[in-house]
């Protein structure tokens, strides 16, 4: 590419859509491709640090159900953000647009096919998503993160190429750090986050489980917790009682790390979370956020659970009691632990961000993502 063409990135609402734009727009400046992001009046609270040359805002807007309101306000909004981005898109003429799911991704890449601008869209999870379903039939490719995606079939297979999830640098880093089982009477640390739902879920119940761990094993564990803000004071004063030595915040910027530091991690199912996790190639019992309306959490916790490298276990069947005997099990024998987190370590893809660049900048040359010729 020559140096005044551009890859445009579409991404925001959750960090699950940014942070794989935040790790190939890291590395496409490394290639030296300029890159610019186009995200929804949320982005912002991501965008610090975001490795763009500029950072365009336009509206979006989630369709919260069928009601005839809620599809109105939803239309109007993504109306006038089609409007925005094709205007944005006019001026700064790039190479390519990429989408990484979410209702924010519909607008630019709505814009993009209108101009005529080669797209592609990157799914997360191991099942396609409601925007990406909207966009699959329009875009030029589909990049994809597990081998399997629900609901990508017949003529839109054909776009599809594996890339993997891409993780940030951080992640990279934090996963040059082996992992050591921990042993039969040793320190035992456990790492447990969840996005603000998770986070709540898992205040309520694992303090509890615990709790009800056996004397010897609770004066071993070593706890870093995410908690919201309300609730931090509550569970370290829980983990007090307990006896147990623990780290509560509502938010740790440096959570690969913490993920490489931990011997089992707890937490929900997002795909940046799982992607980070086998990369990492750490074990871990995963309990996906219920209710979600394509399974996507249920998909990505099973996927990582058949390939043995953690344990999926929906939010319905995880009592403290539960959680606390699954616990006891593992601790009893470490070894367990050790072959999870390298069956993790085999199912992660370190390279996803170089292949994921590839296939843009094949798709930005005019050439078939995938072919080879990338």
């Amino acid at each position: 590419m020559s140096g005044d063409q551009s890859i445009m990135l579409a991404a925001g609402g959750t960090g699950g859509h940014l942070f794989p734009a935040f790790a190939l727009a890291e590395e496409l400046k490394r290639r030296g491709v300029a890159v610019d992001l186009m995200t929804d009046m949320r982005g912002d609270r991501y965008g610090a640090g975001f490795p763009a040359r500029a950072i365009y805002q336009v509206p979006s807007a989630t369709l919260a159900s069928r009601a005839p309101g809620d599809i109105a306000h939803t239309t109007i909004a993504l109306a006038r953000g089609t409007k925005a981005a094709f205007a944005i898109l006019k001026h700064v003429k790039p190479s390519a647009v990429i989408g990484f799911g979410g209702y924010p991704t519909l607008p630019p890449l709505f814009a993009a096919c209108l101009r005529g601008i080669p797209t592609a869209v990157h799914e997360q999870n191991a099942v396609l998503g409601r925007a990406n379903k909207l966009l699959a039939t329009r875009v030029t490719a589909i990049a994809t993160s597990f081998e399997k995606t629900k609901y990508l079939d017949g003529r839109l297979a054909e776009k599809a190429v594996l890339t993997g999830n891409p993780v940030r640098q951080a992640v990279i880093d934090a996963a040059a750090r082996g992992y050591e089982a921990p042993t039969a009477d040793g320190v035992v640390r456990i790492l447990i986050f969840g996005g603000s739902q998770g986070a709540r879920f898992f205040a309520e119940s694992v303090p509890l489980a615990l709790f009800a761990l056996s004397d010897g094993v609770r004066q071993r564990l070593r706890v870093v917790q995410q908690a919201r803000e309300e609730d931090v004071e509550r569970v370290r004063e829980a983990y007090v009682d307990a006896g147990i030595s623990v780290e509560v915040a509502p938010f740790f910027t440096d959570l690969p790390a913490r993920m490489a530091a931990a011997h089992l991690v707890i937490g929900r199912a997002g795909a940046s979370t799982v992607a980070e996790l086998t990369v990492i190639g750490r074990p871990s019992i995963l309990v996906p956020l219920p209710h979600a309306i394509d399974n996507d959490q249920l998909n990505n916790a099973r996927r990582l659970a058949e390939s043995g490298g953690g344990w999926c276990i929906e939010q319905r069947n995880l009592s403290p009691e539960r959680l606390a005997d699954e616990l006891e099990k593992l601790l009893r024998v470490p070894d367990t632990l050790a072959v999870a987190a390298k069956a993790a370590k085999t199912a992660g893809r370190a390279d996803a961000v170089r292949r994921l660049a590839d296939f843009v900048l094949a798709l930005a040359a005019g050439r078939r993502p995938g072919s080879g010729r990338a």
